[in-house]
């Protein structure tokens, strides 16, 4: 399911108008969003919770050329599912 599939049935499931849905959805994800920009961590109960790993820059290669090429750090988001999606997923 992307995003457009999830707004189509946010609209049909609960009788509310495309733009509504659009709406509910794009604030759901950009709150999320913006709390991870934060550092800060998101949990849904009973779905899972989302945070920033933070990695540290390193000395890597190129595996095409062997050249040794400087890896910046970065932030990745990391999720982790919730006890009830992992015993939902697994009945």
């Amino acid at each position: 399911m992307n995003k457009s599939e999830l707004i189509k049935t946010l609209s049909e499931e609960n009788n509310i108008s495309m733009e509504e849905a659009v709406i509910v959805v794009n604030t759901f994800f950009d709150s999320i969003r913006e709390e991870l920009v934060q550092g800060n961590r998101v949990e849904i109960r009973g779905f899972g919770s989302f945070k920033i790993k933070e990695y540290e820059g390193y000395q890597g290669r190129n595996p095409k050329s062997g050249k040794q090429v400087a890896v910046q750090p970065k932030k990745l988001p990391f999720f982790r599912p919730g006890k009830e999606l992992k015993e939902y997923l697994n009945k």
